[in-house]
């Protein structure tokens, strides 16, 4: 990226700092300290302990005169103080200088050079170290010996807040981050996601002023065609990596991206799944990624150190991290040209959105805008079964700037470029969670396989009479009844009233908006 390098590593004091360990000494090094254990598959399979999955509740934003007014400020973006911001960097910093050991990895985050930071991350667990070398883009060799970071991260996992009130925050651990100093304070959580969207969160306040707009979602591109991309938004659990993941196409990346006037990019250097109920024959290119080098969280082991994918008694939230070369003819250095087609994921636990759809630009801006799915069990603290959720953008935990600002690019991004927009639940038919059953993932590769190669896009369809959605009306691999929602459920007036309260769900949460009238009128009739 452009901008001068505002950021800088610490004294340490006399800690050993271990600067970018090969792979086969960090895994060492974490089974000796007892960080890990090594699964029978090669990978190391780490516990994060208390917190299992992201801690929005206690992540804060500096709050400066010089980035207040970017901010939407609110229940995401909770602002801190600069004196508190610095008593608790030096909390962190005093605990990590009593360490004698240290890591320490230097490396990249944007696959495109002309739009990347260099990030620096010190942590006192040597697992942690390997988490951001498998997630991000590793440094050259000969960019090593005077590398200076855009953006420092201290992850002082083990450092549990006393007296959390002097400080500003709310419990005995907190994630808060400057934008201005550029700097990411971790205290008292084990949970190496938050590494990870700290630096997506970075992004995503700096690449709209650089003519690039920041997505949460993956992308793929076909094998035999070039210009054949797809971007896939969608929350945590929604099918973003699974989907993306597809033997038939080329992998770009997994979460994370931007979306420049040249094409797509990758934000990271590695992929970060879930890994609960994986199956190899369902999910074979995320299973054979588990490997040497990868890292589990949260999976149970059997006594022969096998991992048993289906025990979820840690959390349903069980993950893996992998370098994007793990999987087989990825896409390296990470980017591709400009999506033909966007699809949005909504695992909608009402049972009531069609399995595939087409969106109007006025629907896909309304759509991206809402950002609907429903929060699974264990993505976060105290989510431990299936709650409707708005989330702007498919990625509101990770924007700092108002939604109006990234939904406005995804209008300009495909106006300018053609892009089709797809509507695609990946939740629930045939009633709401507890009653139906989730859509099966065949069927819906099968959508995006006919979405992908072009045959769905002049489909003949019927419009859904709530949501005015355009369901088309056959699907090769795909039973006709299911493509209309109110077809699977027993009881159709059940169905009509679980969808008018979901559509006046929509419709409350669109008020808060600025919403041009065509845009809002593309919503569903509450």
């Amino acid at each position: 990226m452009t901008t001068a390098s505002a950021a800088r590593v610490a004294d340490l004091g006399s800690a050993k700092i271990h600067s970018n360990l090969p792979v086969s000494s960090l895994i060492d090094t974490a089974i000796r300290n007892g960080e890990g254990t090594l699964a029978s598959n090669g990978a190391l399979m780490c516990d994060t302990g208390a917190r299992t999955g992201r801690s929005p509740g206690d992540k804060f934003l500096e709050d400066t005169p010089g980035i207040h007014d970017n901010i939407d400020w609110g229940k995401v973006n909770k602002p801190i103080s600069t004196e508190n911001f610095a008593k608790l960097e030096a909390l962190a910093l005093e605990h990590l200088r009593g360490k004698e050991d240290l890591y320490r990895f230097d490396g990249y985050a944007g696959a495109d050079a002309n739009y990347r930071l260099k990030v620096s991350v010190v942590t006192e667990e040597a697992w942690h170290s390997l988490f951001a070398k498998t997630l991000f883009i590793n440094a050259e060799k000969d960019a090593l010996a005077n590398f200076e970071p855009d953006w420092v991260i201290y992850n002082a996992c083990n450092m549990k807040i006393d007296n959390p009130e002097q400080y500003g925050v709310t419990s005995d651990l907190a994630i808060v981050q400057s934008l201005e100093q550029r700097k990411v304070i971790i205290l008292g959580t084990r949970y190496a996601g938050e590494i990870k969207k700290s630096i997506f969160y970075a992004m995503n306040y700096d690449l709209p002023d650089i003519g690039v707009f920041p997505m949460h979602c993956s992308s793929n591109v076909a094998k035999e065609d070039d210009s054949n991309v797809a971007l896939f938004f969608g929350l945590s659990g929604t099918g973003k990596t699974t989907l993306s993941a597809d033997p038939d196409r080329r992998l770009i990346g997994d979460d994370e991206h931007g979306w420049s006037d040249d094409g797509v990019f990758n934000v990271e250097g590695g992929c970060y799944a879930k890994c609960i109920k994986l199956r190899p024959e369902t999910e074979p290119e995320i299973y054979k990624a588990i490997r040497f080098g990868s890292v589990l969280e949260n999976v149970v082991l059997d006594d022969d150190k096998t991992p048993d994918y289906d025990d979820g008694s840690k959390t349903e939230n069980t993950r893996v991290t992998y370098p994007v070369n793990f999987i087989e003819d990825a896409v390296i250095p990470s980017m591709g040209g400009h999506p033909k087609n966007v699809l949005f994921l909504a695992a909608d636990a009402f049972g009531v959105l069609p399995p595939v759809s087409k969106l109007t630009p006025e629907q896909a801006m309304y759509y991206f805008v809402n950002g609907y799915t429903s929060k699974l069990a264990g993505t976060e603290a105290g989510v431990t079964e299936p709650q409707p959720n708005f989330s702007p953008c498919f990625g509101g935990p990770f924007m700092p700037r108002p939604p109006m600002v990234y939904a406005e690019w995804l209008a300009k991004r495909i106006e300018q470029n053609g892009s089709d927009v797809w509507l695609l639940n990946t939740g629930w038919t045939g009633g709401p969670y507890g009653v139906g059953e989730r859509f099966q993932l065949p069927w819906t590769r099968a959508f995006v396989s006919r979405i992908l190669d072009g045959s769905l896009r002049d489909a003949p369809t019927v419009v859904h009479p709530i949501f005015g959605l355009r369901m088309p009306t056959e699907v090769a691999g795909v039973p006709s009844e299911v493509l209309d929602p109110r077809n699977t459920w027993a009881d159709k007036d059940a169905y009509d009233a679980k969808a008018r309260d979901l559509a006046s769900r929509f419709r409350a949460n669109d008020g808060k908006f600025d919403l041009s009238d065509a845009v809002r009128a593309a919503g569903p009739s509450a």
